[in-house]
C-alpha cells in the first residue's frame, strides 16, 4: 500500500511539474515530449518492484490514462458533427462537398497501397520466411476467420451509409464514425438548401451553428490540454506490462514492421514534399498526435487530436474532420497496408510466388485497398484486414494467428502510422482541391481577359 501511496504522490508531483512547465513554454509538444520521457522512466522502475504492486500502481494510474483516452472518444463525435456542419455552413453551395469526401478517399486507398508496397518490399529486402515459424503455434480461432468471410466491397460499402443516427451515436458499429460524418454531409447539404429557400430561418440555423461550435471547440481544447497528463500515464503502463521474453522469437518479424513504418513515415514527408507543403512543419505540428496514437493504440480515441493539428498546418476545417474521421476506420496505412503485406512477403515464396512480380501485385494492392475499407465493416485492426487480404488471394491464414500475441507491440507503431496516413490524406487533398480551384480561377480569368 505505501508503495502505491508514494507512486501516486509521485505522479501528482510530476503532473505538477509539466503543469508549470506548460505555463512558461505554453507549447504542448514539449509537455508531451516530456511525459513520455516521465512516464517511461516511471514504468521501467515498476518492474523492480513486487507484481502486486505494481498491477496496483497500473490500476491507479490507468484512471487518468484510460480516462484521457474515453474524454477524447466523448468530445470526438460532436466535434465531428458541429466542425463538419459550421465548415459546409461558410460555403456558398454544395458543389464541392461530394468532390471533396471523394477526393479524401482516394488520397486514402492510394496510400494505403503505397504502404503496402512498403511492407511487401522490406520483408523481402530482410528475407522474413513464413515457413521459419511453422513450429510455433496458431492462435486463430474459427471465428475470426468467419468474420471476413464472404464479405463483398458491395456489401462492405452499404454497411458505411447509416441507418440510425441515434444507434450510431452509441458507436454500436465498428463503422458509427463515417456513419456520423455521411448523415453530418447530408445535414449539412441541407441547411444550404434552407439558407437559399428561407433566408431568415436560415439565419437563425446558422447562428445557432457558429454558437454551438465555439461551445463544443472550448470543451475540445479543456481535453486536449490533459494530453501530457494522460499519456504520461498510458506510457507508464505500456513500460511497465511488456517483458523482453513476450518477444523474443518475433524480433525479426517487430524489426520488419517497425521498419517499414519507419520508411512510410519517410514516404509520407516525400508526398508532402511533392504536394508543396513543408514536411518539418508538418511533423512538428503533428508530433503529439502521433504520440498520443503510440501509446493509446486507438485511432478513433485520436480523432480530435488529428482535427486540431490538420487545421493548425492550415487544412480547412471540413477536409480535416472528414480525413480524420474516415481515416479511424479505413485507409489504415499500418493495420491495412504494412501488416498484411509483410504476412504476404512472408508466405508468397513458400506458395513459388514472386511477390514483386507486376501480376502478383496488380492482384495485391487492390486487395490491401479492399482490405482497408474490410477493416471498417469487420473491426479488429490488423489481424482482420490480414485475415481478408490473405483470403482474397487464396493464401493460408494460420500465420496470422502467430503474431497475435506479440500484436500490441505492433500496434503502437502501427496505429500512430493510421493516424499519420489520415492526417496525411487530409493535407494532400486539401492541397490538390487548392490547386484545382486555382487553375479555374485563372482559366476564367484567361477566358474573361
Amino acid at each position: 500500500m505505501f508503495t502505491t501511496l508514494a507512486y501516486i504522490v509521485l505522479f501528482l508531483i510530476c503532473s505538477w511539474g509539466i503543469f508549470k512547465i506548460d505555463q512558461k513554454s505554453h507549447s504542448l509538444s514539449r509537455s508531451v515530449f516530456i511525459a513520455i520521457f516521465i512516464g517511461a522512466v516511471i514504468g521501467l522502475s515498476l518492474h523492480f518492484i513486487s507484481a502486486t504492486s505494481g498491477k496496483a500502481v497500473i490500476d491507479w494510474y490507468s484512471i487518468i490514462g484510460n480516462g484521457y483516452v474515453n474524454l477524447l472518444k466523448l468530445v470526438a463525435v460532436p466535434l465531428i458533427f458541429i466542425s463538419i456542419l459550421s465548415a459546409i455552413n461558410k460555403l456558398e453551395n454544395n458543389a464541392g462537398i461530394g468532390k471533396m469526401s471523394l477526393t479524401i478517399v482516394a488520397c486514402m486507398l492510394v496510400l494505403v497501397m503505397i504502404a503496402g508496397l512498403v511492407g511487401l518490399f522490406t520483408a523481402h529486402v530482410i528475407g522474413l520466411d513464413a515457413s521459419a515459424f511453422g513450429h510455433m503455434q496458431s492462435t486463430l480461432t474459427a471465428d475470426d476467420v468467419t468474420k471476413t468471410a464472404a464479405v463483398s466491397l458491395p456489401q462492405l460499402l452499404t454497411s458505411l451509409i447509416p441507418t440510425n443516427l441515434f444507434l450510431d451515436l452509441t458507436g454500436a458499429r465498428s463503422v458509427s464514425v463515417i456513419g456520423i460524418v455521411i448523415f453530418t454531409l447530408l445535414a449539412g447539404v441541407a441547411l444550404l438548401k434552407v439558407k437559399k429557400d428561407a433566408p431568415e430561418e436560415g439565419a437563425k440555423l446558422s447562428a445557432g451553428i457558429n454558437a454551438i461550435q465555439i461551445w463544443v471547440m472550448k470543451m475540445v481544447r479543456i481535453v486536449i490540454a490533459l494530453t501530457p497528463y494522460g499519456v504520461m500515464a498510458l506510457m507508464a503502463k505500456v513500460f511497465s506490462t511488456y517483458q523482453l521474453e513476450q518477444f523474443t522469437s518475433l524480433l525479426g518479424f517487430i524489426a520488419a514492421c517497425y521498419l517499414a513504418v519507419a520508411m512510410m513515415f519517410i514516404v509520407h514527408a516525400i508526398l508532402l514534399i511533392l504536394s508543396g507543403n513543408n514536411p518539418l512543419k508538418y511533423y512538428k505540428t503533428v508530433w503529439p498526435v502521433l504520440t498520443f496514437a503510440f501509446v493509446s493504440r486507438s485511432s478513433a480515441a485520436a480523432i480530435p487530436l488529428a482535427i486540431t493539428a490538420q487545421e493548425k498546418f492550415g487544412v480547412p476545417s471540413t477536409i480535416a474532420n472528414i480525413a480524420a474521421s474516415f481515416g479511424s476506420s479505413m485507409g489504415q496505412n499500418g493495420c491495412a497496408g504494412i501488416y498484411p503485406a509483410i504476412m504476404v512477403a512472408m508466405i508468397a515464396p513458400t506458395m513459388g510466388i514472386d511477390p514483386l512480380s507486376f501480376q502478383f501485385l496488380a492482384t495485391l494492392l487492390p486487395a490491401i485497398a479492399l482490405g482497408s475499407i474490410g477493416v471498417a465493416g469487420v473491426g479488429g485492426g490488423g489481424t482482420f484486414a490480414a485475415l481478408i487480404v490473405l483470403s482474397t488471394l487464396n493464401f493460408p491464414v494460420a500465420l496470422v494467428g502467430i503474431f497475435i500475441a506479440i500484436e500490441p507491440i505492433v500496434d503502437m507503431a502501427r496505429t500512430a502510422l493510421n493516424v499519420n496516413g489520415s492526417m496525411m490524406s487530409g493535407a494532400i487533398a486539401s492541397r490538390v482541391l487548392k490547386q484545382e480551384q486555382e487553375s479555374a480561377e485563372t482559366s476564367a480569368d484567361v477566358t474573361l481577359n
